[in-house]
């Protein structure tokens, strides 16, 4: 059963209808291609769902002014990560890394010097993400920065179905009547951050802010919310945004 705080408060797309209609417009051969494969059924029970953690690394948090510089995607279903199945990429931004970027997630000037341009894991990444359910931790940052990052080198956007653990949590933590209880009373919220919302479900700390890490983290952390708050014949429709 899913449960009352995991409804939805808005209408939300109708996501094998965008993507159907994006496959027909779009006049680049490989976003029509993967639009052409479509997404899942909505009422595909996430116990059945392909899905794939990804994670990205940046120059900063404004998709309009900053880069990504490294990517991490991970393969998986609810019974089983394959972490020798995931993939890493350090690329080289269009933007300056600045010293805070460097700072946070340890890639170097150095090591971007050499590096290889997003535009050339494009075949590789949308290969990784058709036919998957996407899962990140915080989709307004990966989902603006997989936009304008695909919009800059193909002239157009990449759109499609999220599930985001952050926002998972949040539906628990920020957005209950438990939690706004607790808010009320002047008690502190709980982060929703990756590393405190895995600590919730006792799952091992890793060492953050490295997107192939980060997208295992991701992974573990979905398979722990559906363990506890939902069930494998919770539909992807009530999860994905």
């Amino acid at each position: 059963m899913i449960p009352r705080f995991a409804m939805k408060s808005k209408v939300e797309p109708n996501w094998p209808d965008y993507l159907a209609a994006r496959a027909q417009r779009t006049s680049e051969s490989r976003l029509a291609s993967f639009f052409a494969q479509g997404t899942l059924d909505p009422e595909t029970p996430i116990g059945e769902a392909p899905l794939v953690a990804m994670d990205f690394e940046t120059t900063g948090l404004d998709g309009s002014r900053h880069d990504i510089v490294s990517v991490g995607v991970m393969p998986f279903t609810l019974s089983r990560i394959r972490p020798a199945d995931g993939r890493y990429w350090v690329l080289s931004p269009r933007r300056q890394l600045s010293d805070e970027s460097v700072a946070f997630h340890h890639i170097t000037h150095a090591e971007v010097a050499d590096a290889p341009d997003f535009a050339t894991i494009i075949d590789d990444l949308l290969g990784l993400l058709a036919g998957r359910l996407v899962v990140v931790h915080y989709r307004q940052l990966e989902r603006t920065f997989l936009d304008a990052a695909i919009r800059e080198r193909l002239g157009e956007g990449l759109l499609m179905p999220m599930i985001d653990t952050m926002s998972l949590e949040a539906r628990l933590h920020r957005q209950s009547l438990w939690a706004r209880l607790r808010r009320w009373a002047g008690r502190p919220m709980a982060s929703i951050r990756l590393h405190e919302s895995r600590q919730r479900y006792h799952l091992p700390a890793y060492t953050g802010h490295h997107a192939l890490v980060d997208s295992l983290a991701t992974a573990e952390l979905l398979q722990a919310q559906i363990l506890h708050h939902y069930d494998w014949q919770t539909p992807v429709s009530a999860l994905w945004r």
